[in-house]
């Protein structure tokens, strides 16, 4: 049997193979028995530690809070007089100047007086004809009256005579009253003002005829000191509304802009109605207000705060600190080493940004209002300042 020849070439190759394997596997070995070490000396333990959160926090308290119900209204004058004419002619004068304060009975416009003046001088000569009439009547039934003692003339005649006397007083009354109402309409060619308040915009320019069928009139007077809001509470708040109410307390109420911002005036709860509206399912009350700046006007939309009752020694939170889960109302409380308790709570009423604590925390705890969605229980915080808000820009 005939044997290969021996190739001392591949067996060189084989061997330097051999040897690479060798030293890669020792490399590995070392790398892997002296990572250890090598992660002590940077630090690193080869597992990640969570890095603290960034929160902003704030302090429970004990106070006293207000508690408020919260209602949507009008502001409606207490008393709107369309000013008018009551008779017909030619407005000679405007004697008020548009948008400014006025005083009950200050005279505001006149009408042409003269064919009033001179219906009036007419009814006074017709009066004055009617009594010389009825004078001389009763002179001549006096005569007749003496005569018919003495059995001188028919008592048909005397009998006559006293009923023409009769009809001549009848005739001087009926004069007399149309003087007076010739009077009274003379009186109505000056137009006063009705009520204190403020004017509006003149409506009639002089030298207009006005009748007193014209359906807009003059102006408008409006009240403005005092003057009431009407405004609707929710109906499962008038049972409160209604227990505070028929207790004799007067109830505060407060009157913000549109945007519940700025507070425009603070008044008393003057009236509350008799019935539900079972459209909106509403209340409505009335307040009034001294209005001393005029900040209210008839019509204006306002936000209304009522209170209720003040709620004394009560530990307060701010409202953004309140979380709700599952299990209801609850907060974190940052401890003492920057850490994190979740601790539930009962909440009572809120105002604004604070809410009453019922249980579950003391006046002093500190409390994340911010960042709470990233946090855990134990989790670690680190605390920054909330920002301050924005200053509005100066108005020019």
């Amino acid at each position: 049997m005939q044997q290969t020849p021996h190739n001392p070439d591949r067996r060189r190759s084989k061997t330097v193979w051999l040897l690479a394997a060798a030293l890669g596997a020792a490399g590995a070995a070392y790398w892997l028995a002296d990572r250890p070490g090598r992660q002590q000396e940077s630090g690193q333990t080869g597992k990640l530690e969570p890095q603290p959160v960034s929160v902003a926090t704030g302090q429970t308290r004990r106070g006293d809070m207000p508690i408020y119900l919260h209602g949507l209204g009008s502001v409606t004058p207490l008393q709107t007089v369309t000013l008018r004419s009551r008779v017909d002619g030619e407005l000679v004068k405007v004697a008020f100047s548009e948008g400014r304060n006025v005083r009950q009975g200050e005279l505001l416009a006149e009408i042409d007086p003269r064919p009033f003046q001179v219906q009036l001088e007419q009814a006074q000569g017709q009066l004055l004809r009617d009594e010389a009439l009825l004078k001389n009547a009763e002179l001549d039934l006096a005569r007749y009256q003496t005569l018919l003692e003495q059995d001188s003339i028919a008592a048909q005649q005397t009998a006559t005579q006293a009923a023409l006397v009769k009809q001549y007083r009848g005739t001087v009354e009926i004069d007399r009253a149309q003087v007076e109402n010739a009077k009274l309409q003379l009186a109505y060619t000056k137009i006063s003002a009705p009520i204190s308040g403020r004017i509006g915009l003149r409506l009639v320019d002089q030298g207009n005829m006005v009748r007193a069928s014209d359906a807009n009139g003059l102006a408008v007077i409006t009240q403005m000191q005092p003057i009431s809001v009407v405004f609707t509470l929710p109906e499962d708040q008038a049972p409160a509304a209604m227990a505070r109410w028929r207790s004799g307390t007067a109830l505060e109420v407060e009157a913000y802009d549109r945007a519940g911002q700025q507070k425009l005036a603070v008044g008393k709860l003057l009236a509350i109605d008799n019935q539900i509206d079972p459209a909106t399912g509403t209340l409505k009350l009335k307040a009034i207000f001294d209005n001393p700046d005029h900040t209210l006007f008839a019509n204006q939309f306002v936000n209304v705060k009522m209170r209720l009752d003040i709620l004394r020694d009560a530990v307060l939170a701010p409202n953004a600190a309140i979380q709700q889960g599952a299990g209801g109302a609850y907060v974190y409380v940052v401890n003492a080493d920057n850490t994190v308790s979740v601790r539930q709570v009962k909440t009572g009423a809120a105002s604004g940004e604070t809410v009453s604590i019922i249980d579950g925390l003391d006046a002093g705890q500190t409390l994340v209002v911010d960042g709470a969605d990233r946090l855990r229980e134990g989790a670690a915080v680190n605390i920054a300042e909330r920002p301050a808000p924005v200053a509005a820009a100066p108005q020019p």
